[in-house]
């Protein structure tokens, strides 16, 4: 087990509570997102966590792969859909560079809190526009942790950083900005559908991106 795993199944237990305070954030999100979604898609939830947003969506398309890193978020995800009765869901400790993932396999691929936290965002773009199907979409909501945000959630991530320095929190934390996020979709191929600037206590950015047709690197 990598510490960045060991770092995510140490959060999983509480990771429902701590995330309650940006609930506006989590549900203006997947209310946006159930607007795209299709009756016949094949989903890729990257970065799945405790699976709330996989089990929400699972009645609006055909199925979904749902991953994460840490097991015990994906434990408490498959509790979950166990609860739910959801049978076209499929909770996996996996990771999305995985090779058993093959090219051109989905037409929604979701990454929701996760291009803050990756080693290589330009790499995990790369990625995802691989596995999409020709014209698939792309939807993330990230953290823009270089905008606007309340204090005590300021002082929160700058105690975040200061351990991510030494190493506390073996996983990278970027101030990252919405216009950033554009650029990175467009710099992988990427064009914008529908996007939305949510803030309660932080700012958070939501966007949907179509892989284009062509693109040349």
């Amino acid at each position: 087990m990598n510490k960045s795993e060991k770092f995510w199944d140490g959060a999983s237990k509480n990771y429902d509570k701590t995330e309650e305070r940006f609930e506006y954030i989590h549900s203006r999100s997947r209310e946006n997102t159930s607007k795209l979604l299709k009756g016949g898609d094949i989903v890729l939830d990257y970065g799945c966590g405790t699976g709330t947003a996989a089990c929400q969506f699972s009645s609006l398309v055909k199925e979904i792969h749902a991953i994460d890193i840490s097991s015990k978020m994906i434990e408490i995800a498959k509790e979950k859909a166990a609860a739910g009765k959801i049978e076209n869901v499929n909770f996996e400790q996996s990771d999305i560079f995985d090779s058993k993932y093959s090219a051109q396999s989905y037409d929604v691929i979701l990454a929701f809190n996760m291009l803050h936290t990756v080693a290589s965002p330009q790499d995990v773009i790369e990625r995802i526009s691989e596995l999409l199907k020709p014209e698939g979409l792309f939807i993330s909501v990230t953290p823009c942790l270089g905008q606007k945000m309340s204090f005590l959630v300021n002082l929160q991530i700058q105690l975040v950083r200061f351990l991510c320095k030494f190493g506390l929190i073996p996983i990278p934390i970027r101030r990252i900005t919405s216009s950033e996020v554009n650029k990175l979709l467009e710099t992988g191929g990427f064009q914008a559908v529908e996007s939305e600037e949510i803030y309660k206590d932080a700012s958070s950015y939501f966007v949907a991106a179509k892989k284009l047709k062509k693109h040349n690197k």
